[in-house]
């Protein structure tokens, strides 16, 4: 009886201590109380269930169970001690701190989700660094190619010498990178608009020595590129083309006023303006004339380029002008009905539009050189003169042509009125003054209408006797010139009628209104 005791009391002891084996794992693992609590639930349950059972079998279940434990604790640790090591290198790599997270603990399997997760981030900023690195490196390689420099510092030759995966990809080293690159960037700029200089200069002082076309070929392929020896021959090149330049100074000089001449007309200046720059007037050809003249076309080409758009507008409207002009004179052409092919009806078109389209410029116009006027504080200037005065200007002008032309239209058409009234409607057959021959004065005697016709002013009274008022004559008698009128033949009296009389001249019957306003 005492033995069966004692073996019960050392199974509830082996049990107690299985359970707290239990207990300590679970804790280890990170099982949470409620769940222990759960756990030590079902190993009552199960105790009760299986009375039946010998303690032997119960303690069997209990280690078994503890040994399963034991391994899933095993593996969880050695995951976690893999993704630590992967983690370490990339680490190192990168620059960053490691994930925090204690390594004599037992990892939940929520834990190593989480590690897991952030290894698979760092991976992909490594990837993304590692691609940037060897992108930007690529780049400095083929600066430096161009520049022809060689890496000069521990930070160059790791870049550029050693091998891509031994590179620390850290945001220090990666912010070094771009900015060594920036540099070798900002280097290769500054060659460039070096050789960009040199050539202009270089091709404006082959066009002003009148440089053959044999030596500029020969020197063709120094004008691409922007490498240190490129810059070296445009060096040499310009310094030669400088001392021939010194040397013709006179013709260089009188080659930059030729294209002085021709941006002072792009730029519209006047007369004053031009004869601002007095060493235009100088003949003593020194070597700071030159470089008075050089400076002077240096700075009206800026100002043409800064404002190449105004004057291109400026030279737009002075276009439409002139072309407007000579519209408006050809449509005062007779000979324009004679034209052929429809260009008349064309023109018609055009110059309605211009008439549009005219105004429209002058007010764009007008808007932005108030702008402009503002911003610089001087007036715009057209031939020494503001633009919209010489707008005004121009305008009125053309009123006043179109005025003397309408005057004179008016002229002549009066002056040939009366001398329809005076030798006849038709031009070709105009009566000579002076007395009549024989044959007209028959063909008059035929055609009167009265045997005593005359000529009566409205306003003067004064009479005169129509030559038809002499009897008639027979073909057998030969004809006396009649001079029985006052005035004399050759220089006829003025003579006005007014709308009520009508008479006859020379044979021909003329109504009241041809004779408004008739002289003779």
């Amino acid at each position: 009886m005492r033995k069966s005791e004692g073996l019960a009391s050392e199974s509830v002891s082996c049990l107690r201590e299985a359970l707290g084996q239990l207990r300590d794992i679970w804790e280890e693992i990170g099982i949470p109380e409620e769940q222990r609590l759960e756990r030590t639930q079902v190993v009552k349950e199960y105790v009760q269930e299986d009375g039946g059972a010998t303690i032997l079998e119960l303690e069997k279940e209990l280690r078994m169970h503890v040994e399963a434990l034991l391994k899933q604790k095993q593996e969880r640790k050695q995951a976690l001690q893999a993704l630590r090591e992967q983690e370490l290198e990339i680490c190192d790599l990168l620059s960053v701190a490691p994930y925090d997270i204690c390594a004599d603990a037992v990892p939940s399997l929520e834990d190593l989700d989480h590690f897991r997760q952030h290894l698979a981030s760092l991976v992909a900023e490594k990837d993304r660094r590692q691609g940037e690195f060897v992108g930007t490196k690529q780049k400095i390689i083929l600066c430096m190619e161009e520049l022809e420099h060689v890496p000069d510092t521990s930070f160059e030759r790791d870049v550029v010498c050693e091998e891509e995966d031994a590179f620390c990809l850290s945001e220090e080293n990666i912010a070094a990178l771009k900015k060594l690159l920036q540099q070798l960037e900002i280097k290769k700029a500054q060659n460039k608009a070096l050789c960009e200089e040199l050539r202009s200069k270089i091709l404006v002082l082959w066009d002003r020595l009148h440089v053959p076309m044999e030596e500029r070929e020969s020197f063709v392929p120094c004008m691409v590129g922007s490498r240190s020896q490129t810059i070296s021959a445009l060096q040499l090149e310009l310094n030669r083309l400088e001392t021939l330049k010194l040397q013709n100074i006179q013709n260089m000089v009188e080659a930059l006023r030729v294209e002085l001449a021709d941006y002072w007309d792009k730029c519209f200046y006047g007369k004053e303006q031009r004869e601002a720059f007095r060493p235009l007037y100088e003949d003593d050809f020194t070597e700071e004339l030159l470089q008075q003249h050089e400076e002077e076309i240096a700075r009206i080409k800026l100002f043409f380029e800064k404002h190449q758009e105004l004057f291109e507008a400026v030279r737009k409207w002075e276009g439409n002008w002139r072309l407007f002009q000579e519209l408006e004179r050809k449509a005062t052409d007779p000979s324009r009905f004679t034209n052929r092919g429809g260009n008349l009806l064309k023109e018609e078109k055009l110059r309605a539009k211009l008439q549009k389209t005219l105004p429209k410029l002058e007010e764009e116009l007008r808007g932005r050189l108030e702008l402009w006027e503002q911003k610089r504080g001087q007036a715009f200037l057209v031939n020494g003169q503001r633009f919209m005065e010489h707008v005004a200007e121009q305008w009125q002008m053309h009123r006043l042509e179109k005025e003397r032309e309408r005057e004179e239209r008016q002229l002549k058409k009066s002056r040939q009125i009366e001398e329809e009234m005076m030798y006849g409607s038709t031009p070709s057959k105009r009566r000579v003054l002076g007395p009549p021959t024989p044959g007209k004065v028959r063909k008059l005697n035929a055609t009167a209408a009265t045997p005593n016709s005359t000529i009566r002013s409205a306003l003067g009274g004064s009479v005169f006797h129509s030559p038809a008022s002499q009897p008639p004559l027979s073909g057998s008698k030969s004809l006396r010139t009649p001079c029985r009128t006052a005035a004399k033949p050759s220089r006829p009296a003025r003579v006005e009628h007014n709308k009520e009389n009508v008479s006859q001249l020379n044979g021909t019957s003329l109504s009241a209104r041809t004779f408004k306003g008739f002289q003779i």
